[in-house]
């Protein structure tokens, strides 16, 4: 039966321990002797392959579903290097954001005019600006502020 297991296996390509007889015809499997006999007991479903087990998916779809919400997201979690988290252009996003957002502030509240908005603007757009500390260093040290005579 071993032999004929191999053949079984050879002729659906795949691992004899996969192969499977079924009970009623093993006295018809013994009689089978080459590989044209096995075809045909293949095609009426005497020899079969039984289907490998797939890995269960529940455990991922558990903590895909709480990544969800959020959790899961600590340190502990990450892997990878510098930028598989936070990509360079999301890093970049959220520093112009932020930056465009204080210019905004200062051009509103009438501590620069027009004309310095414009400079600093541009030089948020081209990257000139570490970060909001810089942009406050930037000012003091070039008297960009105007002062509110009343």
């Amino acid at each position: 039966m071993k032999n004929k297991k191999a053949l079984a296996s050879r002729i659906l390509k795949t691992s004899p321990k996969k192969i499977k007889f079924t009970a009623d015809a093993l006295e018809e499997i013994k009689k089978a002797i080459t590989g044209s006999d096995i075809r045909g007991l293949i095609a009426i479903k005497k020899i079969t392959k039984s289907k490998a087990p797939h890995q269960s998916r529940v455990r991922a779809r558990k903590i895909a579903e709480q990544k969800k919400k959020g959790r899961q997201k600590g340190h502990g979690s990450k892997k990878g290097k510098k930028f598989s988290q936070i990509t360079k252009k999301e890093r970049w996003m959220t520093k112009v954001r932020t930056q465009r957002k204080f210019i905004k502030e200062l051009k509103e509240n009438q501590l620069i005019i027009a004309k310095n908005y414009r400079l600093l603007y541009s030089r948020v757009k081209s990257g000139y600006f570490r970060n909001k500390r810089h942009i406050k260093l930037y000012i003091q040290e070039n008297n960009l502020i105007t002062k509110n005579e009343k």
